[in-house]
């Protein structure tokens, strides 16, 4: 990790203001490796010096990277007058800049990734290197013989878009309401679309894994727990 001043890790970790970090430094109420340091610009490396506020140490991360089980009716957007994904987070894992990392329609649950690393973002949403992202679909009516074909094929939306190659697999025992589908890409609506294209309805939709890594099943809706260091690998390096 680099160096990085030492009002902007305070203001990182306390969730405040560089101008309130800097007055807190400049009080000495804050000490690296148990000296009192009072220049705020002073820059230190978070990773090997221990930063401290009255004797209580302050762990800085540069990046946090969350896996939020998304209940229906929450949005996944930072700037809709509906409740937000942001605002359900936990007090302990709030910070600057968070964003969600791709978007779940409102009435869609599952998986969302929360970030406040747009280079991460940028990464795994790019065209060039989309990550994988797997949802279980219940539709209305059983869904029509040979549409895995033309789901494995690349459908055609009605707008006239051709989709990347898919995989669906049946998941109900033969009743073919049930499905598992993961793309490769991420459009607009694309699920529901991909199924009405199909002459069928998708009746509730629900992201179980994004590059290869796997809902958290202990994850209720609405809850959520920072990504482990072998997730987020998976995540960043799958193609």
């Amino acid at each position: 990790m680099k160096s990085e001043r030492l009002d902007k890790i305070v203001a990182s970790v306390l969730q405040c203001g560089r101008k309130e970090a800097g007055k807190l430094i400049r009080s000495g109420e804050i000490a690296v490796d148990g000296i009192v340091k009072k220049d705020p610009s002073l820059k230190i490396f978070p990773d090997k010096e221990r930063v401290t506020l009255s004797g209580k140490e302050l762990c800085f991360k540069k990046n946090i990277y969350i896996m939020m089980n998304k209940p229906a009716g929450v949005v996944s957007s930072t700037d809709d007058g509906d409740v937000t994904v942001i605002d359900i987070l936990p007090e302990e894992l709030m910070r600057r800049g968070l964003f969600p990392a791709g978007r779940l329609d409102k009435d869609t649950t599952g998986f969302v990734l929360i970030t406040d690393d747009g280079d991460f973002a940028h990464r795994i949403l790019s065209p060039k290197s989309h990550v994988d992202k797997e949802y279980e679909v219940t539709l209305a009516e059983p869904l029509e013989d040979g549409a895995e074909e033309k789901f494995k094929d690349g459908l055609t939306l009605g707008d006239g878009y051709q989709c990347l190659p898919a995989q669906t697999q049946c998941i109900d025992g033969g009743e073919r309401l049930k499905f598992k589908v993961v793309l490769h890409e991420g459009k607009y609506h694309q699920i529901k679309r991909m199924f009405a294209s199909c002459g069928n309805r998708v009746v509730s939709l629900h992201r179980t894994a994004m590059g290869g890594v796997c809902l958290d099943a202990a994850l209720e809706e609405g809850q959520c727990r920072e990504l482990t260091a072998d997730e987020l690998d998976r995540i960043m390096n799958r193609r």
